[in-house]
């Protein structure tokens, strides 16, 4: 059998994306009108499955579902995803904070480790600066809930999103489009793939982005939170034999953007010698209506530059064996200037100058037992060096007499990260019925780290270095997975599984006297999951349910202390948490005009022990996780005399309130937002003309979604906001 065989031929489409598919899509890929569900096959198991097989909680979204979404950015799965709370970072246009089940990471600063993944075609991305990837060429995108601790590259304890580019293969392909909108965006893409030889085949995809800023600034008339970005990617597949093949790929991205701005949500003030804590700038009140004024007055901005290059080689062993080597090397150089207290005054402004280069490499050996037992076994290596430069600007939060002290902070730091594991998973056919799945990984970190702080004040005396520490230390953690699943029918199967997660410990990268040197402890999660995968209604409405239970220990925490000169930000490991919830997802065609979907995700956490109270001494909530997350949709689709179809899609999503910060601050809560989304598209006949029109936010509502808390400078508590309304209109090709 010709190795190309195994490659994945199948759209993959998730309960919720199936349905918002291009119109007419779905019923023209199954080509049966009484038959709405094209097969859905997934790689979460490190091998082809259908996805009412995998026995986990997992959504996937193919390229057309994301463009049903809208979807620009990696953030834009928002809301379609039970449990899941994915934004941008706060102050940056290119960092994902990203919470499942509310497991995620609580603070910004690179040195903190992601504790869900974020995989560019199996290639783990170490931080979350530079991973909110534009989507534009791919092909499906799978999100796995719960801890990730057997198969995957790095042990991750919330969760792991994967993203899988579009391959070339054996046919032509050709796509390419345009799209307009307000705030003068322009949106040009294309893609062209197809065979150079019999053996060889090349793809290359380019995106430019373009679009004048959100928010204004009443005072220099400058636009902030802009977008002007390029993307390029070229991928190289090579059948070397009938058993071999290997797949180069190679993506760059530059991103030359204006600062992302927020608002301040409490008064600001400075320390004066004389006087004391004296207010700068009252409370806000009232809409925010996106308009900010910056100190950063000689056009700061941010620059990001995000490449990189991974091998793949799939090698048949035996017709029942294939071993996988996946050999990748990345940088990420960005210069990130974040005007922190979002004001005209020099409080908090910050430029983060990241220089980081990472390499990994991971063996896979696959095998399988003419479908009664598949297994797979790997090692994984990884080695990350990431120096920064850090400048901390701050004339206006030191006063005396009401003049203002000069002030400059600088932080240059440098960590370097080496991970080990091995790692195996066997699933056992136990009967035509039952099946048993066992898993374990071994996994072992390393990290250094070597922080000089250096201070810069006229009244205050310069002290170079004030402060310098270095730090070295290790950590180790099994953790096994569990999984019992069970076949009631073809279209009906129920499973149970147990799985653990781990996230290493590390150095608090905010250290800026001996006080605040800490190391804390890694996280560890177990969850218990339950679940049902169903098909009913004579196949007609696919409804998947889960309820699961988490133990999350040794919650790292960032908080702030403090006041005056004498600001602090120590990390700990704050407390158990305890999470328990429910997800639903639905999909029903009740004929082949009309499709609805529904996606329901119910969460319930609270920290355990003795609590959480933070450092103001007050009892805290966890941060990022709503009790309520829904969302509703559906589609009309009227086809026309000529063959060509039009389809309408309203959908809706809801979030309950939740807090913006690990340690809660009134102004930093959300209350319960909606929002409403719409698109009309046009498909041509041939399905290879495509013309639409789409909104988001339709009723324009102003909601947060991100917060800075660093009250112990000037009571800085900052929060940035999704994006306003906005219109597209769009028109693409594609050959087949």
């Amino acid at each position: 059998m010709h190795i190309r065989r195994f490659q994945l031929s199948v759209a993959v489409l998730s309960p919720l994306g199936l349905f918002l598919g291009a119109p007419g899509a779905v019923l023209a890929q199954s080509g049966a009108a009484d038959d709405p569900f094209e097969e859905i096959v997934v790689t979460a198991q490190r091998r082809e499955q259908a996805l009412q097989d995998v026995p986990m909680a997992i959504s996937a979204f193919s390229s057309d579902d994301l463009a049903a979404l809208q979807a620009d950015n990696l953030d834009s799965i928002q809301g379609a995803v039970p449990n899941l709370n994915i934004a941008r970072g706060r102050g940056s246009n290119s960092s994902v904070n990203v919470f499942i089940r509310g497991v995620g990471q609580p603070d910004a600063l690179q040195t903190f480790d992601p504790a869900v993944g974020v995989y560019l075609d199996d290639v783990f991305m170490t931080r979350i600066q530079g991973a909110l990837f534009k989507l534009f060429d791919v092909e499906r995108i799978e999100v796995l809930r719960g801890p990730q601790g057997t198969l995957y590259g790095k042990n991750t304890p919330g969760g792991a999103i994967r993203l899988i580019t579009k391959s070339p293969g054996d046919e032509f392909e050709i796509a390419a489009g345009l799209l307009v909108g307000d705030y003068e965006r322009v949106q040009a893409k294309g893609y062209i793939a197809g065979p150079l030889t019999d053996s060889l085949s090349l793809g290359v995809s380019a995106l430019v982005d373009k679009r004048d800023g959100f928010v204004d600034d009443p005072l220099s008339n400058q636009k902030y939170n802009d977008e002007d970005t390029a993307v390029g990617r070229v991928k190289l597949h090579w059948d070397a034999s009938d058993n071999l093949e290997f797949e180069l790929a190679v993506d760059s991205s530059r991103e030359d953007v204006a600062l992302s701005m927020g608002r301040p949500q409490a008064e600001l003030t400075s320390i004066d010698f004389l006087a004391g804590v004296v207010e700068r700038m009252p409370a806000p009140t009232g809409d925010w209506g996106f308009a900010s004024t910056s100190s950063f007055t000689n056009g700061e901005g941010q620059v990001v530059d995000n490449s990189g290059a991974h091998l793949t080689m799939n090698w048949d062993v035996s017709d029942n064996v294939r071993l996988r080597s996946i050999t990748a090397y990345r940088e990420l150089d960005a210069d990130l200037y974040i005007d922190i207290d979002a004001t005209e005054l020099e409080l908090g402004d910050v430029l983060v100058a990241i220089d980081k280069d990472q390499f990994s490499q991971e063996f896979q050996l696959l095998g399988n037992n003419g479908g009664r037992l598949n297994w797979v076994a790997g090692l994984y290596y990884l080695d990350e060096d990431m120096p920064s430069h850090q400048e901390a600007y701050a004339d206006d939060f030191l006063l005396f007499g009401g003049f203002p002290v000069d002030f400059l902070r600088t932080i240059d730091d440098r960590l370097r990260t080496k991970s080990y594991a091995v790692f195996g998973q066997v699933d056992i056919a136990l009967s035509d019925a039952w099946n048993l799945g066992l898993g374990v990984r071994y996994t072992d970190e390393e990290k250094e780290y070597d922080r000089t702080t250096s201070t810069f004040s006229a009244v205050l005396g310069n002290a170079d270095p004030a402060f310098a520490f270095t730090a070295k230390e290790s950590w180790d953690d099994v953790t096994p997975t569990v999984t019992l699943d069970y076949a009631l029918s073809d279209d009906i199967r129920f499973y149970g599984r147990v799985a653990n997660g781990f996230k290493s410990g590390g150095f608090n990268g905010r250290a800026n006297s001996a006080a605040d040197v800490s190391t804390y402890d890694p996280e560890t999660v177990w969850t218990a999951e339950f679940g049902a995968k169903t098909v009913v209604a004579d196949g007609k409405l696919r409804a998947n349910y889960a309820i699961f239970t988490s133990k999350y220990d040794d919650f790292q925490a960032r908080v702030s202390e403090g006041d005056g000169v004498d600001f602090r930000f120590p990390v700990l490991n704050a407390a158990e948490m305890d999470i328990s919830g429910a997800e639903f997802e639905a999909l029903w065609f009740p004929s082949d005009a009309w499709q609805f979907a529904a996606q329901v995700g119910y969460l319930d956490t609270s920290y355990g022990g003795a609590g959480f109270t933070g450092a103001d001494g007050l009892a805290d909530e966890p941060a990022f996780a709503p009790e309520w997350t829904g969302r509703f949709a559906g589609t009309y689709t009227a086809s026309l005399q000529s063959g060509a179809t039009l389809g309408f899609t309203v959908d809706t999503n809801y979030r309950d309130a939740m807090e913006l910060s690990v340690e809660n601050v009134d102004v930093l809560t959300e209350d319960s937002y909606w929002l409403v989304n719409g698109l009309v598209k046009y498909t041509s006949a041939s399905n290879r003309w495509s013309i639409f029109a789409g909104i988001k936010n339709a009723t324009d509502e102003e909601y947060r979604v991100e917060g800075q808390d660093f009250r112990s400078v000037g009571n800085i508590l900052t929060a940035y906001y999704g994006d306003p309304r906005t219109w597209t209109l769009g028109v693409e090709f594609r050959n087949n």
